[in-house]
């Protein structure tokens, strides 16, 4: 009953098409972490890459809507700018860093890349 986007049916294709694989550790447990969060159900964080001293992070809008989303991360980020799907810094494209995080706007099933410059 109801929606597609009630019923989850994204979460559950991912769950589906990628299930968590668990790895044997030691006994010690340590807090859970995780390195990014989104606010919105509606977009999903398709993939974070490595750079040099840099991750970029691939995100879109998965609900056909129009919402205002906060990309928060524990990482230690210095300056956040969108870029273009070549990874290139896009012109006024410099994202400000807010105590909630990036707060970044989608228009139905728009895709962004940000560019997060890590601290040393």
């Amino acid at each position: 009953a109801g929606s597609f986007q009630d019923a989850g049916v994204i979460q559950h294709a991912y769950n589906l098409n990628f299930p968590l694989h668990a790895v044997p550790a030691s006994c010690a447990q340590g807090p859970s972490w995780s390195a990014f969060s989104v606010s919105s159900p509606a977009v999903v964080l398709e993939t974070a890459e490595d750079r040099p001293e840099a991750v970029v992070v691939r995100l879109y809008e998965a609900h056909g809507s129009t919402v205002d989303a906060w990309l928060q991360t524990s990482l230690p980020v210095k300056e956040a700018m969108l870029c273009d799907l070549l990874e290139r810094p896009a012109a006024q494209g410099r994202l400000p860093l807010q105590q909630r995080g990036l707060r970044l706007s989608f228009t139905p099933f728009r895709v962004l890349s940000v560019l997060l410059v890590l601290r040393p």
